[in-house]
């Protein structure tokens, strides 16, 4: 149930079998599946405890009082959904689903078991919730600085580097469920305007879509062109010291 949060983690330090074994344990608790477009947690709710995307894709958003809808993160296999949101009293913000998904809920104390455990599981679920921060950073800038073609560009090129993280892409094809109003809704664009730059990209030969399908054709070129500096996921084991013995 852990296998993509491992893998993703394994990008910070070498985890022990036990390290893997508590993981796997602490997913298998609960677990729930949930259709698509639905939600998981409304704004107001009060935390129950951790939730693991196990599979499919979901999203954080805080919706206006005459509905306008902004998307301030997407949740891939393997991330948390907040280490420590049982300390909050209510949630401010909702999180709904984009696809169908698979969620292993783990209970707060469990969590607080595996952050004050060995070091080197707590350091990694440390950088993990470090990173869900550094990606939050870069889509402010991305939204207040860069332009359409660039908002666009760097958010394929982040989803794309995220999923590749995790094993879930074949040669330079990925998933994208996405439609052109939450992309709209994530970059701060009308839809006119998303559909726009995405023949844009298309045109000079950077990706193509195909169905729930992208390609990025020239990955550095793309990235280049957005300027998409992967940097901020921090992917270059900054936790090697801590390597278990069986690496």
């Amino acid at each position: 149930m852990a296998e993509f949060l491992i893998r993703k983690l394994e990008h910070f330090t070498s985890l022990s079998s036990e390290d893997k074994h508590a993981l796997d344990q602490a997913a298998r608790q609960r677990t729930r599946r949930i259709r698509s477009r639905d939600d998981i947690v409304h704004e107001g709710d009060v935390p129950q405890g951790v939730n693991l995307i196990v599979d499919g894709w979901a999203c954080r958003y805080k919706t206006l009082e005459d509905g306008r809808r902004q998307i301030i993160a997407y949740l891939l296999p393997g991330d948390l959904c907040d280490h420590n949101v049982s300390v909050l009293r209510e949630m401010d913000h909702s999180i709904g689903t984009v696809t169908a998904v698979t969620l292993a809920e783990i209970p707060a104390e469990t969590m607080r078991q595996l952050t004050s455990g060995p070091a080197r599981l707590s350091q990694a679920l440390c950088w993990e919730s470090m990173v869900a921060a550094a990606i939050q950073r870069e889509w402010t800038v991305n939204i207040g600085q860069r332009t359409a073609f660039e908002r666009l560009g760097h958010l394929l090129c982040e989803l794309y580097v995220r999923l590749r993280t995790v094993g879930l892409v074949q040669g330079n094809t990925c998933e994208l469920p996405l439609t052109q109003a939450e992309i709209a809704d994530t970059i701060g664009l009308s839809v006119v305007h998303v559909n726009r730059t995405l023949q844009e990209l298309r045109s000079v030969g950077l990706i193509s879509l195909r169905g729930r399908e992208l390609t990025i054709h020239r990955l550095d070129a793309l990235q280049r062109a957005v300027q998409f500096n992967p940097n901020y996921l921090h992917l270059g084991r900054e936790g090697r010291h801590l390597d278990s013995n069986e690496a």
